[in-house]
């Protein structure tokens, strides 16, 4: 009984170890942004679920086929194809109106024979 209870504990503390280390590390004071920080995921995250919410409700036919990623800084990158540049210039107006964005980085392509 009591090797099997040290063996748990020994296993939960391996099991627990890494996550603690993460939580004691500051990004700030590394002098970088480390994505893998919940905070700076979560805000990426947001911003690029805003982006592709708005652009689901303009209807644009080749949604399924632009991609949206945003850095830690809210910078946003688009990339993959339209339809059309008339698509392509309004899912870039999208992407800087939105809120948090500080730069769009424009990587889409028509593309019309889809």
């Amino acid at each position: 009984m009591k090797m099997t209870l040290a063996i748990a504990t020994l296993v939960l503390g391996v099991s627990l170890a890494p996550a603690l280390s993460l939580a004691t590390e500051d990004p700030a004071t590394q002098g970088t942004v480390d994505r893998s920080h919940p905070g700076t995921y979560v805000k990426d995250s947001a911003i690029t679920a805003k982006i592709k919410a708005k652009l689901a409700t303009e209807h644009i036919t080749s949604l399924g086929r632009i991609h949206v990623d945003t850095d830690a800084n809210g910078k946003v990158y688009l990339s993959g194809t339209a339809r059309s540049q008339a698509d392509i210039d309004k899912v870039v107006s999208v992407a800087q109106s939105t809120e948090h964005v500080v730069g769009v980085q424009n990587d889409l392509t028509v593309r019309a024979d889809d």
